[in-house]
């Protein structure tokens, strides 16, 4: 059996501003799907509940906007996604730090989104 994630869910509170942020700091493919957009990272991708949609079905506590903590895999070194970072005005809450993620050890570097989420970039570099 070879099972892999497809997709995941967050919430976000305003389209213009998340879109933009996902776009252009996390590096997304941007997918219109009816009244809302999906976040597409080659073939993963956030599905997500926003601004005028009612999703069905919903979880037994529906995603809330700020409430996710997601990490992205960084194709360079860590110092390079802080410095990615801060020429885009993000603040880097924590790192370069050691961690370990899917593909064993690595440096990661935290920031959050508009609406609050945690969010990493891990370096296996």
């Amino acid at each position: 059996m070879n099972v892999r994630l497809d997709h995941c869910v967050i919430k976000v509170s305003d389209w213009e501003i998340s879109n933009a942020f996902y776009r252009d700091v996390v590096g997304a493919e941007v997918i219109q799907r009816g009244a809302g957009y999906a976040y597409r990272f080659g073939s993963q991708q956030l599905n997500l509940h926003g601004p005028g949609l009612t999703p069905t079905p919903l979880a037994r506590i529906p995603v809330q906007a700020g409430n996710s903590d997601l990490c992205f895999v960084w194709d360079g070194t860590a110092e390079e996604a802080a410095g990615h970072l801060r020429r885009h005005g993000v603040a880097v809450e924590l790192g370069p730090v050691d961690r370990n993620g899917a593909q064993g050890a690595g440096k990661s570097v935290y920031f959050r989104d508009p609406d609050g989420s945690l969010l990493e970039f891990i370096s296996y570099r």
